[in-house]
This record gives structure tokens, C-alpha cells and sequence, in this order.
């Protein structure tokens, strides 16, 4: 019998979803055979952010359907926002590498090859997805470079995008920089990537597929959603410009 030539030794993956009963089961399903194929350890996590529909019946139905896979289910009650499920996982993702991609399916997960082959070739910490064609309205796409313009004039943080959902990290990473507090709004992405820019961690960026959403409803540009994300944004620049400041006293 021939020895498999995994690309990583093993592999956290989490899904975030909050209202993906039609999505869940065909992300996850996809995913397992390509873990198979790159790595000999893995889990799986899905984090039910508070979900209205049967996003966590489905997940469990999973579970049961394949007892010797390691697929976990996290639940939220309520609804907390993207940046709490974010940081379920992180936090409870135990291996040396961690992957995450959102629920919907608008990513291909056979992209994490890529991810892989770009760290491996960089020695990065980090490897940041970009979109190659964003399917989403012109105004998510117009409103996430002008967030995109207002981090690196606060905080000096450029990247091609900022909040793609799909990350290869190195579990170290999640383990050095402070613990994340952003839970509603759109900012979680910047406050990781701030911390692990400041902490000396090497991010680089490789293009990712995005195709357009069958199923589902986004949620992530909502009013209320964006709101919460610029008050995060302001409430961060004080706190590292009030902490840099008592530190050159």
C-alpha cells in the first residue's frame, strides 16, 4: 500500500451559518472527501449562530450519518453576529492549521489546494483568500473597498480583501494575539488580521473562485450589521492609539 502525500499534517475547519438549512449539508459534504485526500487529521465544526431554521437539525442528521468522522456542532442562543461564530471556531479548533470558508457555498473548497500550495511556498502564517470576481452587488463591493480604504488609513493594514471568508492560519496565530472582541459587525476580520500584522505574523493573499448564492439570504450587509462594524472600527483606533500612547510615557 502506497503512502499518501499529505499536504498538512492536520486540519481545523469551521463553517459559520446562521440560517443554512439549504446550504449546510452540501458545504460539508463537499468538503470531507477533499480532507481525505490532504490531510490525516481533521475535524469539522459548524457554528449555528442562533439560527430560525433547521441549519442545526441538519448538521446533527450529519453527525449520526457519519459517527467515525469527527464533525462537531456549536450552537448559539441567540443570534450573536458573524464575528462570535468566527470566534467559536477559532477557539475551538484544535489542530496545527485552521481553515474556514462560509457556509453558503460560494466558495469551492478544492481552493484550499491552493491556500496550501501558497503557504508552503512563502513560509506564511497566514494565507488570506481574495475574491477572483466577487459575486455580490455592486454596493457590497464599493462599501468593502471603502472599509477596506478606512483600515489601512487607521491602522496601516493594506490587502487585496479584507474580508473574504476563506483563511488558511496557523493555529499559533489565534494563540498569540489578544482574544478577539468584535461579535456583530463586519469588523472581525480587521481585528485579526490588525493583531497578527502587529504581532510580526507573515500574511500573504491568494485568489479564490466565488460563485453566486443559490439558496439563503445574505444578512452580513444589513444596516445594522454595518453600523455595528464602524463602531467597532472607531472603538479599536482609540484603544491601540490609548494603549500605544501609555506605553511612550
Amino acid at each position: 500500500m502506497t503512502k499518501k502525500n499529505y499536504l498538512l499534517p492536520e486540519l481545523s475547519v469551521f463553517f459559520p451559518a446562521y440560517n443554512e438549512e439549504k446550504n449546510i449539508k452540501e458545504t460539508v459534504l463537499k468538503a470531507i472527501p477533499i480532507l481525505k485526500e490532504i490531510t490525516p487529521r481533521w475535524e469539522i465544526i459548524v457554528i449555528d449562530d442562533g439560527s430560525k431554521d433547521k441549519t442545526g437539525e441538519v448538521v446533527k442528521r450529519l453527525i449520526k450519518r457519519f459517527p467515525r468522522y469527527d464533525i462537531k456542532l456549536i450552537t448559539h442562543t441567540p443570534n450573536r453576529g458573524y464575528g462570535a461564530a468566527l470566534k467559536s471556531g477559532f477557539y475551538n479548533s484544535r489542530y496545527q492549521w485552521i481553515t474556514f470558508t462560509d457556509s453558503d457555498g460560494q466558495f469551492d473548497f478544492h481552493d484550499i489546494r491552493k491556500l496550501i500550495a501558497k503557504q508552503k511556498e512563502t513560509n506564511a502564517d497566514l494565507v488570506i483568500g481574495y475574491y477572483l470576481g466577487r459575486k455580490v452587488p455592486f454596493y457590497r463591493i464599493w462599501g468593502s473597498r471603502v472599509w477596506q480604504l478606512a483600515v489601512w488609513l487607521l491602522f496601516g493594514l493594506k490587502v487585496r480583501d479584507i474580508d473574504c471568508g476563506f483563511k488558511l492560519i496557523k493555529k499559533e496565530v489565534i494563540d498569540t494575539i489578544p482574544r478577539l472582541q468584535s461579535e456583530r459587525g463586519p469588523f472581525i476580520s480587521s481585528e485579526f488580521l490588525i493583531y497578527a500584522k502587529r504581532a510580526g505574523f507573515k500574511i500573504v493573499e491568494e485568489g479564490v473562485s466565488h460563485f453566486p448564492r443559490r439558496r439563503g439570504q445574505a444578512t452580513g450587509s444589513s444596516f445594522k450589521v454595518v453600523l455595528s462594524g464602524l463602531k467597532d472600527l472607531v472603538a479599536f483606533w482609540f484603544k491601540l492609539h490609548f494603549l500605544q500612547r501609555k506605553r511612550t510615557r
